[in-house]
């Protein structure tokens, strides 16, 4: 099979001809069609996120059908569509997993970090780990749902029954959720670059209320705050930016360092707090969710030997919505 491969952090990906992966009782084996390009690949590549397996293929935003299936495998069968997102395995043994909070679980592995992804024309997943997928989803609609629609679905119910919500960055997580916001009657402040006149546009076509640069507060308070730019400086400006007992949500799973700020701001009971992976739980409940709205995922693709232009896309801010690699 094909696939792209980091072969060391700072450098470009490289194509190769790999032998088909084998899989084991309680896995399938994928032939991929689609995945979406998450910020987090750039993070690795990058070498911000300091422990993955390399060589590695990256990709956890994955589209494709089961080619064959483990001896243990009975809920999925051959031909059938599946998604597979960023949590790969769980031990569900130690405290965090029997306590429902398997996103944190003590040895989790995941796709794309400690076990190989979707760059490839192949890939190898835990059958407890995948989900089906709503036929009303093309492919490569369907991909970025699996990270920014899951990850991003988790850091939204962080905030509670907020009615004025705050979106530091409006990447492929933000216009997803935009969606869900709407339609739960909420209203959404997008925040970008400062400048970025065309993704404030893009916010404000998705419905949002108001848009503009992330350096400046709302016209008026806000309930909550989502930040899912990599910027920790954008933290204490969201803090500002919260009413008294407001929420601020860091979505990201890495961000630059946070300048110090005063206590006043985050006094009279604001809350700061991260969101780390995702649940199963949450998987299965965006994924039910996210046809009935419906959402709708606007798509950059590239071809899978495009991936470095992707991410370079992608890091440089010059992708609307998501980026999705097609595997042919």
């Amino acid at each position: 099979m094909r696939a792209m491969i980091l072969e060391a952090t700072g450098q470009p990906l490289r194509l190769v001809d790999l032998p088909m992966p084998s899989y084991n009782s309680e896995q399938l084996l994928i032939r991929v069609h689609a995945c979406a390009v998450c910020r987090t690949d750039l993070h690795i590549v990058d070498g911000e996120l300091t422990q993955p397996k390399l060589p590695l293929i990256l990709g956890h935003q994955i589209v494709g059908t089961v080619e064959a299936i483990g001896a243990n495998v009975d809920n999925f069968h051959v031909g059938q569509r599946v998604g597979v997102p960023w949590l790969g395995y769980t031990c569900d043994r130690c405290p965090y997993c029997l306590s429902g909070r398997e996103n944190l679980c003590d040895f989790a592995e995941f796709t794309g970090y400690n076990l190989d992804g979707g760059y490839a024309e192949y890939t190898v997943a835990d059958h407890r780990f995948c989900f089906p997928l709503d036929p009303s989803y093309p492919d490569l609609q369907a991909a970025p749902l699996l990270c920014g629609g899951l990850i991003g679905y988790r850091a939204y119910r962080m905030t509670g029954n907020a009615q004025k919500l705050g979106f530091y960055g409006f990447g492929s997580s933000a216009h997803i959720l935009i969606q869900l916001a709407r339609y739960q009657n909420r209203q959404v402040f997008a925040f970008t670059r400062p400048g970025d006149t065309t993704k404030q546009d893009f916010a404000r076509q998705l419905g949002a209320t108001w848009a503009g640069d992330s350096d400046i507060l709302p016209p008026e308070p806000l309930d909550a705050a989502i930040i899912f730019a990599p910027v920790g400086k954008l933290i204490p400006i969201a803090l500002r930016a919260v009413a008294k007992g407001g929420v601020v949500v860091c979505a990201g799973i890495h961000a630059s360092d946070i300048p110090s700020f005063p206590y006043s701001i985050l006094w009279e009971e604001r809350v700061l707090r991260s969101v780390a992976n995702l649940t199963r739980q949450d998987g299965a409940e965006f994924l039910a969710l996210a046809p009935k709205i419906p959402i709708h995922t606007e798509i950059n693709s590239f071809p899978l030997t495009q991936a470095n232009q992707a991410l370079d896309a992608l890091r440089n801010g010059n992708i609307e919505g998501s980026a999705v690699l097609v595997v042919e």
